[in-house]
């Protein structure tokens, strides 16, 4: 075999190792002898349809839209507040800090929104869960206060939006709810 034959064979046999390796590979042979390695690619896990579980995810531009929607409803009233709307797995879509709402916000907002989607229930409402059982406030994450909604599809939660900054958790909650009002539109 001539070198730049040996070399391309080389090149083309190393970037199929990578890419097999990348994909789960669990055999390869690297002995360097002149025969070509092949790559031994194997399944990571079973994915038939009976092990797929399907899921509804809030997109991008909904979650923008409802954010944007509590955040005007927030305006209107003088307020100056940050929204947040997590997916439901509690990872943030969008956060937009309004002009002039308090540095406390921001996080905030981010955790009454986790804390909504988690128990699928209104913020406000979770405070009688947490007289009963007190350690609920010890998750990561959380937090008690009213202002954080949760957005559902067939009473599944698939988001949550969460607002802070207003002088009360029921101004904070209403404009959460204006942000889930703008999804049924």
């Amino acid at each position: 075999m001539s070198t730049s034959r040996r070399t391309l064979t080389g090149l083309v046999t190393g970037a199929a190792v990578l890419a097999a390796v990348g994909a789960g590979a669990i055999a390869v042979d690297l002995t360097g002898s002149d025969t070509p390695a092949t790559a031994q690619v194997a399944l990571a896990a079973d994915a038939t349809p009976g092990n797929l579980r399907q899921t509804t995810h809030l997109s991008i531009d909904a979650a923008t839209r409802a954010a944007q929607a509590a955040l005007k409803a927030a305006e209107q009233k003088n307020q100056r507040v940050t929204v947040a709307v997590v997916d439901r797995d509690g990872n943030t879509l969008v956060t937009l800090r309004g002009d002039g709402a308090g540095p406390q916000s921001y996080d905030s907002a981010e955790r009454k929104a986790f804390t909504a989607v988690s128990w699928n229930a209104p913020t406000s409402d979770l405070g009688n869960r947490l007289a009963a059982t007190p350690r609920l406030a010890d998750i990561p994450g959380t937090l008690f206060l009213a202002g954080g909604v949760p957005v559902t599809a067939g009473n599944a939660p698939i988001a949550g939006i969460g607002v802070a900054g207003a002088p009360s958790g029921d101004l904070d909650e209403e404009f959460a709810r204006a942000g889930a009002a703008e999804l049924s539109r």
